[in-house]
């Protein structure tokens, strides 16, 4: 069995954060497919840091949910299992499902399994990459028992 190694920086307490357990739930399922040992440093910040990064990286401005940085390792280093580092923002991830009316929890991990689904390569630029992107991402919510992100609530009355 391949080794799962996942580090937490906590560099905000602010909002809801998931316990290391829950994000190493996460990357278990969303690795579950991978068959190298891999580890993943998540980084929790606050809108500053993000924005911060999303515009030295992204050039964007603003603060965003969640950046993935893969790692890619020069050819002279060896047995590296580092795939890369998620930088997350827990105030808009919490302003995120409070808009969506979905559980903060369950936004939570579907934005940690987006990140690692970034650090194996998936992308969602074009149509048909972000069609199977989704569709791993539901895949891999359904394991946690975790409905649909991309189905839009039924509203009653």
């Amino acid at each position: 069995m391949a080794l799962r190694k996942l580090e937490v920086q906590r560099i905000t307490e602010t909002g809801y954060i998931p316990s290391d357990a829950a994000l190493q739930l996460c990357l278990e399922t969303a690795l579950a497919d991978y068959s190298q040992d891999a580890e993943v440093v998540i980084r929790v910040v606050d809108t500053l840091e993000i924005s911060a990064l999303n515009e030295q990286y992204r050039h964007k401005q603003g603060a965003t949910n969640i950046l993935s940085f893969p790692f890619d390792a020069p050819e002279v280093i060896e047995n590296v299992i580092l795939l890369g580092d998620l930088v997350v923002c827990a105030a808009v991830l919490e302003s995120e499902a409070r808009a969506q009316q979905k559980s903060l929890k369950d936004h939570w991990s579907h934005i940690i399994i987006h990140g690692i689904l970034h650090l194996l390569g998936y992308d969602h630029s074009a149509e048909n990459d972000a069609l199977e992107m989704e569709a791993k991402e539901i895949l891999i919510l359904e394991q946690l028992n975790i409905d649909n992100p991309y189905q839009e609530k039924k509203v009653n009355g």
